[in-house]
């Protein structure tokens, strides 16, 4: 295990990046509720070693991992504490009653159905009797709860996961409570007794010491996904990564992905899928990876489907790092958490260092579910004082906690201030996240652009033109393509002191009026924002055209912080000629665009591909001005 966890430091130059996701149609925007990116001030500090697991129990936190010495955050001197303690959530006192002895780290915490606690890991005695790995503690008294006849035979407890009265143990195990179960097994929680009718056996490692390393369970207990160290379960080639139908008999899914077989660029990771979290509906999972890049989903974020069956599966997502570690993830209230030893998230076009579009994270970040870009949340592994750890390979373990989410980590920095081996991430001081998409709704305007400080505003009711007047927009200068996004106007700003050229620029559109613009002539310039001659935002989503260029486009865009994806793609599409458009928006499921000849047409749009057999011409009678201007959207005021 020493091997895997130095391994975890390395930056690896990469080969190759793997890009096209398995959806050809964009996923509607949710409503997200992100935690506070500071810290809270009354977590308690561990000075070395580091975090691996948390439960909660009523007001009291429960800490496991390597470390021996611990104190409050308003106390000045550490106290000992050997790989587990207890400590007051409204106030961080640590618990003078609650003081198990353990002689190896915790990995993993569960709350048993009776309000105990489940304790897995690398020790092999508790409070001086033989327990090799797995125990139930008194949650007062961290005696042992010597009627709980759980038992790991051997190896490692990793993962622990309690849904009713069934507690899913994993690890580097191969014998549970005296019977054969290599990796994975089901216990009965109160009990601690096996649960013989789960027998999903996964073995052969692909390199070192076979192992579960990251385990989760659908919210409806429907289903189970392991990853780790193995290329078969039951005997079915499931490489790194396994699908558990767990409705019924406990059987292998036809769920199967090619995404983790080939080796990531570096060597010293004999694996690479870490960690696995299911959203909180249950509807899709998120697996994160380290492994140094190459031909496979190697330091990446993937979301899956759960529902999908088959095999050769790919994600509907990837966000790759750019050759840095992800080693947790947390799903919770519509965010995908990650974190680890990585510098950008958004990267594909970066090698170990930032490549165009890449978003700076340095070890903290927050995903939009919808496809995989950054949010507007940075707490940075930074404010470690002189003399402590600044920056280590591992944050072991990001958790969704009853107040917030808490992260376990190896150094002593979160979010700017020295936080010893753990921090808790608020939902106090957090904010929600409002789901904006694209105006939904007829009739409403579609406004042309044409000299500079001015659109003309034509009625429109998905079918028809009505009546056209010519509007002043003094803010609206240089402008190219455009598109309506929630409240807010994105538009194409020719700019000669932009690094590029040009850049994506933001106002506030409302009453049918550009607000004044905000964005710098520096930011979102890497993408050359002039060179689209149409664009419409919708599900996540910019679809955008070039002159001369038959193909429609799509980047992946996230309001909360106007980024724009590092990744170009291209969308199935015949009969457009989408290199003569100029001016493209989206209305009432249809694709509504100008072109260089100067008329409008519209063309039914389903998010998955477009059919120009089915385009009709939209009545230009009541508008004077050729539709052949980049600078069209739609809008329902």
């Amino acid at each position: 295990m020493r091997r895997l966890t130095l391994g975890l430091a390395v930056p690896i130059l990469a080969l190759a990046v793997v890009g096209a996701p398995a959806r050809a149609s964009g996923l509607p925007p949710v409503t997200s509720t992100l935690t506070s990116a500071n810290p809270s001030d009354t977590t308690p500090h561990a000075k070395n070693g580091d975090v691996k697991a948390f439960a909660e129990i009523g007001t009291t936190v429960y800490v496991g991992g390597s470390f021996t010495t611990v104190r409050a955050a308003q106390d000045t001197d550490f106290t000992t504490r050997n790989y587990l303690f207890a400590y007051d959530r409204s106030t961080g006192a640590l618990s003078t009653s609650f003081l198990p002895a353990l002689d190896g780290a915790v990995h993993a915490l569960a709350v048993s159905p009776d309000g105990k606690l489940i304790v897995g890991g690398a020790f092999g005695t508790v409070n001086g009797v033989a327990r090799k790995n797995l125990v139930e503690l008194d949650p007062s008294t961290g005696a042992t709860v010597g009627s709980w006849v759980g038992r790991s035979d051997g190896g490692l407890v990793r993962r622990t996961i309690v849904r009713g009265n069934q507690l899913y143990i994993a690890g580097a195990f191969h014998w549970v409570d005296g019977t054969q179960h290599s990796l994975l097994a089901r216990l009965n929680a109160s009990t601690g007794a096996i649960d013989p009718t789960f027998q999903v056996d996964a073995s052969v490692a692909r390199a070192s010491s076979e192992l579960v390393w990251g385990l989760a369970l659908a919210p409806d207990g429907n289903t189970l996904v392991a990853v780790g160290n193995f290329t078969q379960v039951n005997g079915l080639p499931r490489n790194q990564v396994v699908v558990i139908d767990t409705s019924g008999a406990p059987t292998v899914a036809d769920w199967s992905t090619q995404r983790y077989v080939a080796p990531c660029y570096s060597g010293t990771f004999p694996f690479y899928a870490r960690d696995v979290d299911f959203s909180d509906d249950g509807s899709y999972f998120v697996i994160i990876a380290d492994g140094g890049r190459g031909d496979a989903y190697c330091d990446a974020i993937a979301r899956w489907e759960t529902n999908a069956r088959g095999s050769s599966l790919d994600a509907t997502w990837v966000d790759y790092t750019g050759t840095d570690s992800v080693t947790s993830v947390e799903v919770a209230d519509n965010v995908v958490y990650v974190a680890g030893h990585f510098r950008w998230l958004s990267n594909a076009n970066g090698n170990d260092s930032a490549g165009a579009g890449a978003i700076n994270r340095y070890g903290y970040g927050a995903l939009d579910p919808i496809n995989g870009l950054p949010m507007n949340w940075n707490p940075t592994r930074s404010g470690a004082p002189s003399g402590t750890t600044a920056w280590g390979p591992i944050v072991w373990e990001l958790w969704r906690g009853s107040t917030g989410v808490y992260a376990g980590f190896d150094n002593d920095g979160a979010g700017n201030e020295y936080h010893g081996r753990m921090a808790m991430f608020p939902l106090s001081g957090g904010r929600v996240v409002p789901a904006v998409n694209a105006p939904s709704t007829t009739p409403g305007y579609l406004y042309l652009g044409g000299s500079d400080g001015q659109l003309t505003r034509v009625a429109f009711d998905g079918a028809a033109l009505g009546a056209a007047t010519v509007t002043s927009q003094p803010n609206l200068t240089g402008a190219g393509a455009a598109f309506i996004l929630g409240n807010k106007l994105y538009w194409s700003k020719t700019d000669t002191a932009a690094p590029n050229g040009s850049y994506l620029d933001v106002s506030v559109f409302s009453g049918g009026s550009v607000g004044a613009p905000w964005i710098s002539s520096d930011y979102n310039s890497w993408f050359r924002a002039a060179t689209m001659t149409g664009a419409f935002a919708l599900d996540g989503r910019m679809y955008y055209t070039k002159a001369g260029d038959n193909r429609l486009f799509y980047r992946y865009i996230e309001p909360d912080g106007y980024i724009v994806g590092c990744t170009e793609f291209t969308l199935p599409s015949q009969g457009v000629s989408w290199g003569a458009v100029r001016g493209m928006t989206w209305v009432a499921g249809r694709i509504v665009y100008g072109n260089t000849a100067g008329s409008l047409w519209s063309v039914p749009f389903d998010g998955s591909a477009v059919d120009g057999a089915a385009a009709t011409q939209v009545d230009t009678t009541a508008v004077t001005a050729a539709w052949s201007s980049p600078t069209l959207f739609y809008a329902t005021n």
